[in-house]
């Protein structure tokens, strides 16, 4: 976990299978005027792995490292499976998040609702991650071949130390079963905690941002994503930025504007 800047407290949560420093350039630019908090999420990067990855055990451990930094209120940024925790932290905990940024996701029950051949083909690593003990098994058998090749994870691309520490996380056993088991309890738990939610009506009620990348295939699987957000959030502002999927490390630029702006 590292943390520096001075101003409003912003914690910047990461997505799958990166860790922490995943925000290297972002951080940077926030923290001339904010307090920036960027841990690892439980069980990614070099964080503990006590076996429950629900987002509510995620969220309760962000309410308690941002209590133990002094800071009872803060904005949120969430990536990929952080958004998902993100999105948990604003639903658990509305006195504590003043404002919520979701960056290329939505509620697990969202998706999973709306589930079918497309989403399975294009994101069939969640039912293959699921299988925590058998897909942990096989990927730890070659992690490069299954988390390598692809032209952003180079250390060009992502920044030296960056690509460093992505390397030990998925080259880490006991990370790699605990990412698996990230995406276990997003079948499983995560899912009967969305529903609940939604049946029950309770919805965000901080300002919300929703960005996807358009180089990557949120929009194309939803189209209209204003209409899923507007099921879950009262104040939702979405957006596309021209990037892929790691768009902290390939739009910092534009993506710390957006963020101004919510903030």
């Amino acid at each position: 976990m590292r943390t520096g800047g001075a101003g409003p407290p912003v914690l910047l949560l990461h997505g799958h299978p990166r860790t922490h420093t995943t925000w290297h350039r972002v951080a940077p630019l926030l923290a001339g005027d904010h307090t920036v908090v960027c841990p690892d999420l439980r069980g990614y990067g070099e964080s503990s792995k006590p076996g429950d990855y629900s987002k509510r055990a995620m969220a309760r451990d962000f309410v308690n490292l941002m209590q133990g930094l002094g800071h009872e209120e803060f904005a949120v940024v969430g990536h990929d499976r952080g958004a998902a925790a993100a999105i948990r932290l604003a639903l658990d905990h509305p006195d504590r998040v003043t404002h919520l940024a979701v960056l290329d996701g939505l509620p697990i029950g969202a998706h999973l609702s709306r589930c079918d051949d497309r989403f399975a083909q294009a994101w069939y690593h969640w039912f293959f991650l699921a299988r925590q003990e058998l897909a942990a098994a096989m990927i730890n058998e070659n992690p490069d071949l299954w988390y390598g090749g692809r032209y952003h994870d180079t250390p060009l691309a992502m920044g030296v130390e960056n690509w460093a520490d992505f390397q030990r996380a998925i080259h880490d056993p006991e990370t790699v079963v605990a990412m698996c088991g990230d995406y276990r309890a997003g079948l499983e738990v995560d899912r009967h905690h969305d529903d609940e939610d939604l049946a029950a009506g309770r919805r965000i009620t901080c300002p919300v941002l929703a960005l996807w990348s358009a180089k990557d295939d949120l929009g194309d699987l939803y189209g209209d994503l204003s209409a899923i957000w507007a099921e879950w959030a009262d104040d939702v502002r979405v957006r596309s930025l021209d990037c892929g999927h790691h768009m902290a490390e390939e739009a910092p630029v534009e993506l710390v504007r957006e963020l101004r702006a919510l903030f």
